[in-house]
């Protein structure tokens, strides 16, 4: 099938339009760059330099491709930088999504693959495991803007037919991660270790999040294509990993010596949450397989082999 990928220049989306590929389908990318790099995307898919706020730009791309399926990556993703720039925020995660949805309705999409946030959306857990019913009491505005497009996604289904599955992420990590940015700990520890520079943990260190490879996640996608209907789905392990043992583990594979420097905790950030990912595994036929340990050295192994190990990312 002819698959549409948004954000399938950035970290998460490239992975995700290498899976599809792999699958056999047919794969566009639609990536504005800001984030994402060029080099990112599969060759074997065809690449518009579009941002999801552009609807003329949009249509243009519905009007030559008719794609069968919308798998919409991309999104804004920074807890902080959304705590600072919460219009911005809206403009391009619930706007942007609803140009999609929209674009999807008028040209017959068959299906709408929607990568929410199981990380913010729930914000302090009542309970953990957290499942998909837990309420949803978001802590920032990146998880705010995210869910709000959740509701947009079974209006439409309800109202005009468009099939969808939702699939909230964990944290994520692994190849391609920015290890220059200001979200992704394995990326940011990752890179700064290879440096030599200090590492810097916000607060205690006692913060536990699920940490899901990104080959997970991307196989989660594929299963999405055929399976999940009208379903919200968590992807994790079920079980939180705190964030002084990330930087143990990674200092161990790097043979990095220094102490971590720890600073204050940040505004909006959960501080304990992992995800019950039960109804992925029964309706999906999805579980993580890479482990912990497994995803960190492959994710050490791939910032090492690059030329320059992170300056020209």
């Amino acid at each position: 099938m002819r698959i549409l990928v948004t954000g399938g220049a950035g970290f998460i989306g490239s992975h995700v339009v290498d899976a599809y590929i792999e699958a056999g389908h047919d794969v566009l990318v639609v990536d504005n760059l800001v984030t994402g790099k060029r080099e990112q995307v599969n060759p074997k898919a065809r690449f518009y330099k579009v941002d999801i706020r552009d609807r003329t730009a949009l249509r243009a791309i519905f009007e030559k491709e008719q794609p069968d399926v919308i798998s919409h990556q991309a999104a804004l993703a920074n807890v902080r930088e959304s705590m600072e720039k919460p219009a911005e925020y809206a403009e391009v995660n619930i706007i942007g999504s609803i140009h999609l949805l929209e674009l999807a309705r008028a040209f017959g999409v068959r299906k709408f693959i929607y990568a929410s946030t199981g990380g913010a959306v729930y914000g302090e857990p009542e309970f953990l495991p957290v499942t998909e019913d837990h309420p949803i009491n978001p802590l920032d505005t990146y998880g705010a803007s995210k869910h709000a497009v959740e509701h947009y996604c079974y209006l439409y289904k309800h109202n005009y037919g468009l099939d969808y599955t939702i699939l909230r992420y964990p944290n994520v990590y692994g190849p391609r991660q920015d290890p220059l940015g200001e979200a992704g700990v394995i990326a940011i520890f990752t890179g700064r270790m290879l440096r030599g520079e200090e590492c810097i943990i916000n607060g205690s260190g006692e913060q536990q999040r699920d940490f899901v490879y990104v080959g997970d996640v991307a196989r989660a996608n594929v299963l999405a294509l055929d399976k999940g209907s009208g379903g919200i789905y968590n992807l994790g392990w079920g079980q939180g990993i705190d964030i002084n043992t990330v930087f143990e583990r990674l200092a161990h594979i790097v043979e990095y010596k220094r102490a971590p420097v720890h600073g204050p905790p940040k505004l909006g950030e959960v501080f304990r949450i992992y995800l019950d990912a039960s109804k992925a595994r029964k309706e999906l036929n999805w579980e993580p397989l890479v482990s912990f340990d497994e995803g960190l050295a492959l994710t050490v192994e791939y910032f090492r082999n690059l030329q320059s190990p992170i300056s020209d990312l």
